[in-house]
């Protein structure tokens, strides 16, 4: 399992790698256009001067694995979960994972819709398919944000749980850094910027998800080597432990027979000088 793990995460980890500078730069447009535009309008985001709070429904898309053995993996993911449940408890559940659908099955959570081999097989199209249900009730006004709760793999050493807000967005997520020129020469938005955005956001919010989809497979990955790594551990010690307490009780049971066998050869003896002292005495 520790091997199967390691292969599936570098492979994991060479297609999150070959699919990120598109979505960098659908980022980077983003970025831009919020650069050259200063009163952009859209329902994406929030306004530059603040919005009310949006106390209305919530959905979540929470991301697990298919099967445990992963440590804690499951666990934290979870508890992120139902501590976003306990502060807003109208949140609509999408959840990806047997393991959080059996969870929340057990614990008689309701669950909006879970996804079906999406943990095991993260791919663009799956992440497509659910950023295009969470849009279109975005984009009715059903729900008023978009939460992702998944695992986010710092390094081979550290894995953080996370609930990240999708939507709708501030704008100081794309502000551009002190080393990244200003756009001196204007652009021209065809029908308008408002237009343009709205078409790119959905293409970023399936690029997010996809993230967060080989992100948490890749923790996933990790966080099952190092179970598997700590239960060999644990064996050896086991096995270890078991075999000084095998070799005592071999030992002390040669000690015995062969103090049985001495002790009847020396029986044996005395009562073979014994009979022939008889034999002596009758003569």
């Amino acid at each position: 399992m520790y091997l199967i793990a390691s292969t599936k995460m570098r492979k994991a980890k060479a297609e999150l790698d070959g699919t990120r500078p598109y979505f960098d730069a659908i980022k980077g447009e983003i970025k831009r256009i919020f650069r050259t535009v200063k009163d952009v309008k859209s329902r994406y985001s929030y306004p530059e001067d603040g919005m009310p709070a949006l106390n209305g429904t919530y959905a979540c898309l929470v991301i697990t694995a298919d099967k445990g053995l992963a440590g804690m993996y499951n666990q934290n993911v979870i508890k992120e979960a139902e501590r976003m449940l306990a502060n807003h408890a109208d949140t609509k559940l999408f959840v990806v994972g047997e393991y959080g659908r059996q969870y929340f099955a057990h614990h008689n959570i309701p669950v909006e819709r879970s996804f079906l081999y999406t943990a095991q097989n993260p791919t663009m199209h799956r992440a497509r398919e659910i950023s295009e249900i969470l849009l279109a009730l975005f984009t009715c006004q059903k729900i008023e944000k978009i939460y992702v709760i998944y695992t986010d793999i710092k390094n081979s050493m550290y894995e953080e749980a996370k609930a990240e807000r999708l939507l709708p967005f501030h704008r100081k997520i794309f502000s551009f850094n002190q080393t990244e020129e200003a756009v001196k020469i204007p652009f021209e938005f065809t029908p308008s910027v408002g237009e343009v955005l709205d078409n790119i956001i959905p293409s970023y919010v399936a690029g997010y998800i996809y993230s967060a989809l080989v992100d948490s497979f890749c923790s996933e990955q990790n966080a099952r080597m190092s179970a598997m790594h700590s239960a060999n551990q644990n064996a050896e010690k086991i096995l270890a432990t078991l075999s000084v307490q095998y070799n005592r009780l071999r030992q002390a049971a040669i000690t015995q027979e062969i103090t049985e066998i001495s002790s009847g050869a020396q029986a044996q003896k005395r009562k073979f000088e014994k009979r022939q002292n008889e034999e002596v005495y009758d003569l």
